[in-house]
């Protein structure tokens, strides 16, 4: 296992900052913050899926390394050593965790990361203390749990693994034990999902309410930027569900077809004021329990996906948690069509014009202070 002390060496010799990220998910917001931060940056790109970042946004990239698979920056020490090279703080998204390994990222994977190292594995929903266990612990309102399908007392929604698509859930919705074996059977039989992934799969209530994903950013250097920042709301498309949305209910049922809860875009949302304070106190109580879980706790950006139900014993709207993303949660649309750029450009006293900024600024701040150390695993 890497430690924390051995990250921070690597570190104190870094003479210069390279932001380093793979080439997927959120690496185009990544490289235009870093761009407009004066950062150099570098682009981890599988070949055959480069084209994006080398060719359609060259301007956006100074170094395109160009692997077989992601998985050979933690199995070829080589790859790391000319990524320390140049003093490279890796970036994690969602792609890096899932395509590199989390196991692999933790043991072997020797280049300073900007966030939580350690995190990025609460987002498998099989280890103890996983994203439900640190919402549980931190008083989080989040759905209700069935343990087994035997359990179904109201409208469910079950979160399985896609079959053969590592970065997508498939979704149905029973109502009650029979509808669940009913909708598995066929789910497996269009091979939508397999047998292994629905053994795997969480069962919770399905919240009616709008959804909200709140996005926000954690520092490590408190004494300069405080706790947190909270950098807007949004809500994800996907297919096939947007499409069968747009149709009456009479037709969506002669298509007998299933969402396949694929998201392959974002949209901007907003919250009454009244309301924001529940999303701020759900993120402070999760930044608290992640330091003592998790330390040195989860900095940079982080989601927490929910929605907006009334509450009926108070009848007042409550946030329910049901996604935790510890790292850049990959929602572009945030930047541009979130009031609360404006508001942290002036807290901050200079431009902010997308989340990624933030992050930007943080670690502008930390090497040219020689805190480097700080915001680092």
């Amino acid at each position: 296992m890497i430690t924390h002390e051995e990250i921070q060496g690597i570190a104190k010799k870094y003479d210069r900052l390279t932001i380093g990220v793979l080439g997927s998910h959120s690496a185009e917001e990544v490289g235009i913050s870093a761009k407009a931060n004066g950062f150099p940056i570098l682009v981890i790109c599988e070949k055959g899926r480069e084209a994006l970042y080398a060719k359609h946004n060259k301007l956006l990239f100074d170094r395109v390394f160009l692997v077989d698979k992601f998985s050979d920056l933690v199995t070829k020490p080589e790859i790391q050593e000319k990524l320390r090279t140049i003093g490279t703080v890796f970036i994690p998204n969602r792609s890096f965790s899932v395509y590199v390994g989390c196991e692999g990222i933790e043991k072997d994977f020797r280049v300073p990361m900007y966030g939580s190292r350690t995190m990025l594995k609460t987002e498998d929903r099989n280890i103890e203390k996983n994203q439900y266990y640190l919402l549980e612990k931190a008083g989080i309102r989040t759905p209700k749990h069935f343990k087994s399908p035997d359990k179904i007392d109201r409208l469910a929604i079950v979160k399985v693994q896609q079959k053969n698509h590592p970065l997508e859930r498939a979704f149905f919705y029973p109502t009650n034990t029979e509808d669940y074996y009913e909708q598995a059977k066929e789910m497996i039989k269009k091979e939508i999902i397999s047998e292994e992934g629905l053994n795997n799969a969480r069962i919770e209530e399905f919240i009616v309410g709008p959804r909200f994903n709140a996005n926000f950013q954690g520092y490590a250097v408190k004494e300069k930027f405080g706790d947190i920042d909270f950098v807007g709301f949004e809500d994800r498309i996907q297919t096939n569900l947007a499409g069968l949305l747009n149709l009456p209910a009479k037709e969506q049922l002669k298509l007998n077809l299933y969402p396949r809860n694929e998201e392959v875009g974002h949209r901007g949302v907003t919250m009454r004021e009244s309301l924001k304070p529940l999303v701020y106190e759900a993120a402070e109580k999760f930044r608290r329990i992640v330091e003592q879980e998790y330390p040195p706790g989860m900095f940079g950006l982080f989601s927490l996906q929910g929605a907006l139900p009334y509450n009926q014993e108070t009848g007042r709207p409550e946030f329910v948690v049901f996604d935790v993303s510890p790292r850049i949660p990959g929602c572009p649309c945030v930047g541009p069509t979130s009031p609360e750029m404006r508001r942290l450009s002036l807290k901050h006293h200079q431009d902010i014009q997308s989340p990624l900024d933030l992050s930007m600024m943080e670690l502008k701040y930390a090497f040219g202070n020689n805190v480097l150390k700080n915001v680092i695993t």
